[in-house]
């Protein structure tokens, strides 16, 4: 997970949490610059969104975040027992 800021990109004025999928090697960029394809991560971990990103990889630090919360689903309560 990496954290991106001004440093990655001027896009990046209110920083972003991200997981990288992959970076996209079939386009031609500037020297010292990438496209990447990330999740967008929130606070907790989990992925709001899939975003493709022109990025300087220098400038994308490393983060550690909480592992993404496990969806479950609610416990269903029992019928109550008819008395005898």
């Amino acid at each position: 997970m990496y954290l991106l800021t001004r440093e990655a990109s001027p896009q990046f004025g209110k920083p972003i949490t991200v997981r990288v999928i992959r970076e996209r090697t079939d386009r031609h960029t500037y020297c010292g610059w990438a496209w990447i394809e990330v999740y967008q991560l929130d606070a907790r971990g989990n992925a709001t969104d899939r975003r493709e990103l022109f990025v300087r990889p220098d400038g994308m630090r490393p983060v550690q975040t909480p592992q993404p919360t496990a969806r479950r689903t609610p416990v269903r309560s029992r019928p109550a027992r008819a008395a005898r």
